[in-house]
């Protein structure tokens, strides 16, 4: 039987908190095992509404769920705040930062996915990405400090504070255009009354020959029909070459001033140090149809780390939330018919295809079913609702309706705080040299 070993009183470790990880710890949170859950942060951060906390339409707590919260009721479940560098196998250990250890009886890797800069260094030093809470409040900083900056700019770098690229039109990526831009139209020139947003522009870079590439014709043509309604400045099969925190330069050879670059163009996983290398392809560790690693018997992976051949899938599952979700919850109810000797009943993971969605803006968006796929203000409600229901807490579900709400009827936010202030000493000195 390729699951087995779970015994009553057992210590599951659990590396990472996203879908995957936390959804296993809910499905055994009234079992017999003692869980620990382990991630660097000490909330779970809902990823789907990142642009929005970039935006400023939402604020931080709205998305964040601390983990003792969630399982303060649960007292086989424990949590620790901790950067797993290694695993020790043969120990059956982890090692932390701080040189501080956990004991494992079965662990579960579901440590989710970085950004992938593709091995270009200057990108990963100068440009933005959006992975979790505190980059994406980062963005939000950066671009609303840009309209601050450019008032006392020079004449000559100007432009530059005023230029936006986003690389990549996935869903993240037209999501976060989508949003800049209503934020470009409806609310900034309320604030900046001095400011010509007419030279704001948002310059989505895709090196395919379409927007949401993975999602049908029709899903592509209305993607890039909202975006350029909306201002969006659209190039597909275009990529960036360089970037030094000033100029971005294309593969067209054509260079933008811009201090503003987001990076949205792809992931990769995040490998552990410590397992043979034997067991990972694509950076992502290899498992069998329960997700347990070939070579180990108490070793699992779970969601965007778990690299699974099925008949239907046999390059591996998508790395999106309904596969990590349904991972997690499949291994979960497996270990408990292995505790309750039910092993005969275990169950294989198939994926099951929900469909795929991106909205652009208001009455703006796209949504494939399985059985049926539309465009327009039902699919911008539909993605809105079922956003909504995956939201943990009924708390965060109110305030997050209320401030889409209060934006619907609007058209604005109160949400555009700079929590943080980056000012650039020597361009500060430079002006005041030129203005004395």
């Amino acid at each position: 039987m390729s699951l087995s070993g779970f015994k009553k009183g057992d210590r599951v470790v659990i590396i990472g908190g996203g879908f995957a990880g936390l959804q296993l710890a809910k499905t055994l949170r009234k079992s017999e095992l003692k869980v620990v859950l382990v991630d660097k942060q000490n909330h779970h951060q809902f990823q789907p509404l990142f642009y929005q906390v970039a935006s400023g339409r939402l604020e931080p707590s709205s998305i964040s769920f601390p983990f003792r919260k969630i399982f303060q009721n649960n007292k086989n479940i424990d949590f620790r705040m901790a950067d797993i560098i290694k695993i020790i196998p043969e120990e059956n250990k982890l090692m932390t930062a701080y040189d501080r250890t956990v004991s494992y009886d079965h662990l579960i890797i579901a440590t989710g996915c970085k950004t992938n800069f593709f091995g270009n260094k200057e990108m990963s030093e100068h440009a933005f990405s959006m992975k979790t809470t505190q980059e994406s409040i980062e963005i939000r900083n950066k671009i609303l400090f840009s309209f601050e900056k450019e008032i006392f700019a020079r004449p000559e770098d100007k432009q530059a504070w005023m230029n936006i690229i986003i690389v990549g039109g996935g869903p993240t990526g037209v999501e976060l255009s989508g949003a800049f831009a209503e934020l470009k139209n409806n609310v900034l020139p309320k604030d900046y009354h001095n400011i010509d947003f007419s030279k704001f522009n948002i310059i989505l870079l895709e090196g395919s020959k379409s927007t949401l590439n993975n999602m049908s014709d029709v899903s592509k043509e209305a993607s890039n029909k909202y975006l350029k309604d909306l201002g969006v400045i659209v190039r597909t099969e275009t990529l960036l070459t360089s970037y030094d925190g000033n100029i971005a330069t294309l593969n067209t050879g054509e260079k933008i001033p811009t201090k503003n670059v987001i990076w949205a163009a792809g992931v990769t996983g995040n490998i552990i140090d410590g397992l043979k290398q034997d067991d990972i392809v694509r950076n992502r560790y290899i498992v069998d149809r329960f997700n347990k690693l070939k070579s180990f018997d108490n070793i699992y992976a779970l969601g965007d780390i778990a690299y699974m051949e099925t008949p239907k899938y046999p390059n591996g599952h998508p790395q999106v939330a309904n596969v990590a979700i349904n991972q997690g919850k499949n291994l979960g109810k497996n270990i408990l018919r292995v505790l309750k000797n039910k092993e005969s009943k275990l169950k294989e993971y198939e994926y099951n295809d929900l469909g795929m969605m991106a909205t652009v803006g208001k009455h703006k968006a796209v949504v494939e079913f399985p059985f049926w796929k539309f465009k327009g203000p039902l699919a911008w409600y539909v993605w809105m609702f079922l956003h909504l229901m995956l939201i943990l807490s009924v708390r965060n579900k109110i305030v997050i309706f209320f401030n889409w709400g209060w934006s619907y009827f609007t058209k604005d936010t109160s949400l555009r705080l700079i929590t943080h202030i980056d000012y650039d000493k020597e361009e500060i000195l430079n002006v005041e040299k030129e203005s004395n």
